[in-house]
């Protein structure tokens, strides 16, 4: 195994915005063609930015670069996931769990339960989902978790667990889905 190396890059916050993202663009665009990073929407929709700046994960694009009378910022990579270069990391088993978990809606009989008509969601059942789908599932509150630390591969991490959540309270809104296997006892079993 590589030991990791960290490389200091000096820029000048006044020639650009005030956010790690940028830059992390510049030094990709003006110092080191090879730097390797996600990155995509910049609004906080798409999560690619996840990384950990100053000891915290949090989103390159969200982030504010400390200031020069702070001193120097470290951005390193998402702790506890393999590292394919610089601050790429492999998310195919924080992907992988989210998936096991079947965090979508699965009719029994598409035809015969909607007849072609929309089903409307009052403003009471909207408010049960309110927290459940503002995840972005950029892995900062999975990497965050001791437990997920221990445990990578059988753990499943606050993210797919939040999504297991909102899938119950789904379940319990439509009883005509197809049982997916998430229930209750079985989110209490792996978030003791």
């Amino acid at each position: 195994m590589k030991k990791l190396k960290l490389k200091e890059y000096k820029i000048d916050l006044k020639e650009y915005g005030p956010m790690v993202l940028e830059s992390l663009i510049k030094i990709k665009n003006e110092m080191n063609p090879t730097f390797t990073f996600r990155r995509s929407c910049r609004e906080r929709i798409c999560s690619s930015c996840a990384m950990n700046i100053d000891g915290c994960n949090g989103l390159a694009c969200l982030t504010k670069i400390a200031s020069s009378e702070a001193g120097t910022s470290m951005i390193m990579p998402l702790p506890y996931m393999f590292m394919i270069k610089d601050l790429l990391v492999d998310m195919m088993n924080f992907y992988n769990q989210y998936k096991s978990i079947e965090p979508w809606l699965k009719w029994k009989s598409l035809t015969t339960e909607l007849d072609g008509k929309e089903i409307k969601q009052s403003k009471k059942d909207r408010a049960k989902l309110d927290g459940m789908y503002e995840c972005i599932l950029c892995a900062c509150c999975s990497i965050s978790c001791l437990r997920y630390w221990w445990n990578p591969e059988s753990y499943l991490g606050l993210a797919a667990l939040l999504h297991a959540n909102r899938r119950c309270v789904e379940a319990d809104r439509f009883p005509n889905l197809i049982d997916s296997g998430v229930s209750i006892e079985y989110l209490g079993h792996h978030a003791d």
